[in-house]
């Protein structure tokens, strides 16, 4: 099992349960490639640098994340057909 980082910017104009579902569908994915969610660090509606998708804000959080490698691959080919997530960086943490 390695550690990861996983930032996520959500699209703005989600409510609240819907932020929380998509996380909680990124939550779901982990524990069923194996591993495990250690930590998640939401933090709040913040202003983009540049505009993604016609956007100039968006939902950030961070996920602490143990999993095997493998999974990494398959997390982030699902993370990309995720319509509400503007972008994602998946890091291996120390």
């Amino acid at each position: 099992m390695h550690n990861y980082e996983l930032v996520c910017i959500v699209h703005p104009d989600l409510d609240e349960n819907a932020f929380k579902g998509v996380l909680e569908k990124v939550s779901n994915w982990v524990t069923d490639f194996g591993g495990n969610v250690e930590k998640l660090d939401v933090w709040g509606r913040r202003r983009l640098a540049y505009t993604i998708r016609k956007q100039r804000e968006g939902q950030y959080a961070v996920m602490y994340l143990a999993m095997p490698p493998a999974a990494a691959a398959e997390l982030e080919r699902n993370l990309r057909f995720q319509e509400n997530v503007l972008r994602f960086m998946l890091t291996v943490a120390e």
